[in-house]
């Protein structure tokens, strides 16, 4: 009842895709100044809703954009757009006021979605549950998914070990390299976006 060619390439497209020794210092940047407690809760959440995204889309994926006639390239445009905005704050050191609604935002967007379960985990999981035609195949799918949610969640919640030892002044650095990168990645998504739209045209 197990296919493990199916679970080993889903967990490693997602692995790249998810990245989460990248998403590390995105995580400790924007948890950054929250107490030890508020932080584990934060990697908590963002898990969570990441899943719940992938799993929506991934039972109703390709019904939910065409009902709302989006197509791909236009989620990820969208979603590079976001992630822009965001590397944007971390690289002029917006982030710097934690309070209990932003923790919740933080964990939500964009640790969430569009880091986590960004367009191409979603459209990556759409393609896998569409292409799995057998039970086996099915189990072995969402299998790779919830294993790839534990790796995430255990990546971000022992990162946090990390914070103790580099201290504010590496929590400042963190921040604009994680700016610096978040932005490489927003931008290489908006022009994989546009790419794949002019190749539609």
């Amino acid at each position: 009842m197990f296919d493990v060619a199916v679970f080993g390439s889903l967990f490693v497209t997602l692995f790249v895709i998810m990245d989460p020794p990248g998403i590390t210092p995105i995580f400790l940047a924007l948890t950054a100044g929250r107490p030890a407690k508020v932080q584990r809760r934060m990697a908590g959440q963002a898990v969570a809703v990441a899943l719940g995204v992938i799993t929506v889309f991934g039972l109703l994926g390709q019904q939910i954009l065409d009902y709302l006639h989006v197509s791909v390239p236009a989620l990820m445009i969208a979603g590079g757009l976001l992630l822009l905005l965001i590397a944007l704050d971390l690289l002029t050191g917006k982030t710097d006021e934690p309070t209990q609604t932003k923790d919740v935002n933080v964990a939500l967007v964009p640790l969430g979605m569009p880091l986590l379960a960004g367009p191409g985990a979603i459209v990556s999981v759409i393609l896998a549950v569409q292409h799995a035609s057998t039970a086996t195949q099915q189990v072995s799918v969402w299998a790779a998914i919830v294993a790839m949610h534990v790796v995430l969640w255990v990546t971000m919640r022992y990162s946090l070990l990390i914070i103790r030892v580099i201290k504010d002044g590496g929590v400042v650095l963190v921040t604009r390299l994680a700016g610096m990168m978040l932005s490489a990645i927003a931008v290489q998504q908006i022009i994989n976006g546009v790419t794949q739209v002019i190749r539609a045209g």
